[in-house]
């Protein structure tokens, strides 16, 4: 689907090794939005890393990541800092739950609307961030 895309791919590799039983990886990542695309990508990597470490019988390592461009554009400094403001006055929220089906045992075989569930995920409210483009 690269030739429909509006922007090639910000992660574009990624290596996995397995030490001592259990399954690591290194994402590799040309350019990163830090307020919008970092969230989404560090948390598709860590359920990816779980499923594949639970279907190959091992247990899950570490994430490593390597950002060649990181960056925050002018226009998201402001949702930025009510980011920072709400955790310096109210504090960090409970870590949630990832829960993966335990019964799957082929990667091709978890549905995501019945086998992948976070749980007792909270947030404090909505901050817009503007898409740059």
């Amino acid at each position: 689907e690269l030739d429909t895309a509006v922007l090639p791919s910000c992660v574009w590799s990624s290596e996995w090794d397995v030490t001592d039983g259990k399954l690591n990886i290194w994402v590799h990542q040309r350019s990163c939005d830090v307020p919008l695309g970092l969230p989404f990508n560090v948390t598709q990597y860590a359920v990816l890393l779980m499923m594949v470490a639970q279907v190959t019988g091992l247990k899950p390592g570490t994430i490593d990541w390597s950002i060649k461009d990181a960056h925050i554009y002018v226009n998201q400094v402001d949702g930025i800092k009510e980011q920072l403001n709400r955790y310096e006055t109210k504090g960090s929220l409970p870590a949630p739950e990832l829960w993966l089906n335990l019964d799957v045992t082929d990667f091709y075989d978890f549905d995501p609307t019945k086998d992948v569930k976070l749980n007792g995920y909270e947030h404090m409210g909505k901050i817009s961030f503007p898409l740059a483009q």
